[in-house]
C-alpha cells in the first residue's frame, strides 16, 4: 500500500507540467526553438523558467532544435521588414470608438496543453470586442476574430489594425482580409507598442486563469 500513500513533490509536478508546457511549444515551432526562446515564451505566459531549466528539461526529454540550412530564406525577409510600419506609435487613446483595433495571440495552459487565445481590443473603449480560442495558431483563426469583432460591433472595418509581426499578421491571407484597413506592426523586440492588449493578456492569465 506504499505506492497508494506516494504523492509527486510540489517540485516534481512543477517540472512536469513544465515539461508538457515545453514540449508542446517547441512542435508548434516545428522543432526549431531552442531553449532561449521558449524560455522566453514561458515567461512571457506566466510559466517561470530559466534557460537552463529549460535546457535541462530538453535535455532530459532528448529533444533539441533543428536548424535550418543557410540557403533556406525565413518566412519573413528583411525586405518586408521594412514594409511594417508602426502608425500606432503608443497612441493609444483614439479620439473616436472602432477607429483603432489591437489584436495578439496568447498561450493558456491548460491540464490538456496548450491553447492560443486571440483577442481583438477597441482601444477606445479598451473592450475586448472579439475573441477565438483555439488548438493552434492557424491565420484563419486570427481572421475569424477579426469578423467577429466587424459583427459585435456592426461596422465594415476600423481604421487602423495593430498588431505585433507574428507570421499570422503578415500572411498574405492576412493582408487580403484586412484590405482597406491600414495596419500597423509594433516593432521588432517591443511588446510595450502593443501594450494594452498585451496587459489585458497577461492580467486574464494573472489574475483569472
Amino acid at each position: 500500500y506504499k505506492h497508494l500513500r506516494f504523492k509527486p513533490s510540489k517540485t516534481k509536478v512543477r517540472r512536469e507540467k513544465t515539461k508538457k508546457a515545453i514540449v508542446k511549444i517547441y512542435n508548434d515551432s516545428h522543432q526549431l526553438y531552442g531553449s532561449p526562446k521558449i524560455a522566453e515564451i514561458l515567461h512571457k505566459h506566466g510559466i517561470k523558467g530559466c534557460q537552463k531549466y529549460v535546457y535541462s528539461i530538453m535535455k532530459e526529454a532528448n529533444i533539441k532544435p533543428k536548424y535550418l540550412k543557410h540557403k533556406i530564406k525565413t518566412t519573413i525577409s528583411k525586405g518586408n521588414d521594412r514594409k511594417l510600419h508602426n502608425l500606432l506609435k503608443r497612441q493609444f487613446n483614439p479620439k473616436d470608438p472602432d477607429s483603432v483595433w489591437c489584436t495578439d495571440i496568447t498561450y493558456i495552459w491548460t491540464e490538456e496543453g496548450f491553447v492560443y487565445l486571440t483577442s481583438v481590443m477597441d482601444l477606445y473603449s479598451r473592450k475586448i470586442v472579439g475573441w477565438v480560442m483555439t488548438r493552434n495558431m492557424e491565420a484563419a483563426k486570427v481572421l475569424e476574430c477579426i469578423e467577429i469583432a466587424k459583427r459585435r460591433r456592426g461596422i465594415k472595418k476600423p481604421l487602423v489594425i495593430h498588431s505585433d509581426r507574428g507570421v499570422q499578421y503578415t500572411s498574405e491571407e492576412y493582408k487580403n482580409k484586412t484590405e482597406g484597413m491600414e495596419r500597423s506592426y509594433s516593432r521588432k523586440g517591443n511588446p510595450w507598442d502593443n501594450a494594452c492588449i498585451e496587459s489585458f493578456h497577461s492580467l486574464i492569465k494573472r489574475e483569472w486563469i
